[in-house]
């Protein structure tokens, strides 16, 4: 599987805006959050699921997010191919992020926040992998 952006949109007129996604389908979603870095220096980097799945939408400001497909979760060619996207709050675009998959998450705008929604429950299985800001080349 491969990581998927379902655009959104925005509609305004002289009462505001309305921000939109009406290809997004949330019958997956089972929890949500929300990450909001201290700095544009924090890089939450390499996290990943081998079966659980993610969505990321930028509720607040903008994000870069970075997505490696791993091969081996013992021991990832550390040459793995990065997926880069850029996420802001101007649209409701949502980043669906695989299983098998790791992520880096940065904000490039202070008080940036990252909505996240999962398929599974907190604690609902074992499904966490990390990996060393620095380990993929």
């Amino acid at each position: 599987m491969i990581p998927k952006l379902v655009r959104g949109n925005s509609y305004k007129d002289l009462r505001g805006t309305l921000f939109f996604n009406n290809d997004f389908d949330m019958a997956a979603i089972r929890r949500i959050y929300v990450i909001e870095n201290k700095s544009t220096n924090v890089i939450r980097a390499w996290q990943g699921h081998v079966i659980e799945q993610r969505w990321f939408s930028a509720l607040q400001g903008s994000f870069k997010i970075e997505l490696i497909a791993i091969d081996d979760w013992n021991m990832p060619n550390k040459k793995l191919e990065r997926l880069q996207y850029i996420l802001d709050a101007t649209k409701l675009d949502v980043l669906h992020v695989p299983s098998g998959c790791i992520s880096s998450i940065q904000s490039l705008e202070e008080g940036s926040k990252l909505l996240v929604m999962a398929d599974y429950l907190m604690g609902e299985i074992e499904d966490q992998y990390r990996f060393p800001v620095d380990y993929f080349d």
